[in-house]
């Protein structure tokens, strides 16, 4: 069901910036202020690394201002939850909070969920968007969605972990040829090599939510009103 989202790619980027927005999940506040600071004009590209949705307060307004605003983004693992509650209206896909709020959900909000890709490639910037990350040595084209969606760490025989104790950070094993950028791990943080930037600051747990503006790499954060769910629930 995953790999029908599939990789798209922009070759012609008329964008005079590329803005990256990490992991919402929800905070509409926090995300409102960060684009405001941001001031994109329509010569801009701006794109969430994914998780729009989920654990936040706001999801259905985060999508209306997305849609509003023509955002871009790639698919989350938490996005793929909740597109799958509503394919099969399985009540044990989500939690009953959850539940609540993916039913306040409009028609052209599940519409936009369901056609994010799992990756964006932008080839004149060199630059890739994924949620979690990607395996070194695979293609785009091999890589497994739920590698995209999931992975934090490589372990020792070259497998991916989706826990961030478990392993190293796949960044560090990740050396081109793109620049990704990603989101996800809010457990490490901030990450930042040569090859990759990881954005997700752990905003809705009360830190803060970034974004980078690219191609002269700026970071942009702003500070969380407060935390929306506890630190135990990272995933």
């Amino acid at each position: 069901m995953l790999a029908r989202h599939g990789h798209h790619r922009l070759d012609d980027l008329p964008a005079r910036r590329l803005i990256v927005i990490g992991d919402v999940h929800g905070c509409l506040d926090e995300l409102t202020t960060l684009y405001t600071s941001l001031a994109p004009t329509p010569q801009d590209l701006v794109v969430l690394a994914g998780d729009l949705v989920a654990k936040g307060p706001c999801s259905a307004e985060v999508l209306q201002f997305v849609r509003r605003h023509h955002i871009r983004a790639v698919l989350g693992n938490h996005d793929a939850h909740w597109l799958h509650y509503w394919r099969t209206q399985d009540p044990r896909t989500l939690s009953s909070v959850a539940r609540h709020q993916a039913e306040q959900l409009q028609a052209e909000d599940w519409a936009y969920l369901d056609a994010l890709p799992l990756s964006l490639h932008l080839p004149r910037l060199n630059t890739l968007i994924v949620h979690a990350g990607v395996l070194p040595g695979v293609p785009l084209s091999a890589q497994q969605p739920q590698h995209l969606l999931n992975m934090r760490s490589i372990l020792p025989d070259g497998s991916v972990a989706f826990r961030a104790a478990e392993g190293r950070p796949w960044v560090e094993s990740w050396y081109g040829p793109a620049f990704v950028v990603f989101g996800h791990d809010a457990v490490r943080g901030l990450q930042h090599t040569p090859y990759a930037l990881g954005l997700d600051t752990g905003c809705v747990y009360g830190h803060r939510l970034s974004a980078v503006v690219l191609p002269e790499q700026r970071l942009v954060t702003v500070e969380a009103r407060r935390a929306y769910a506890a630190p135990e629930s990272f995933s």
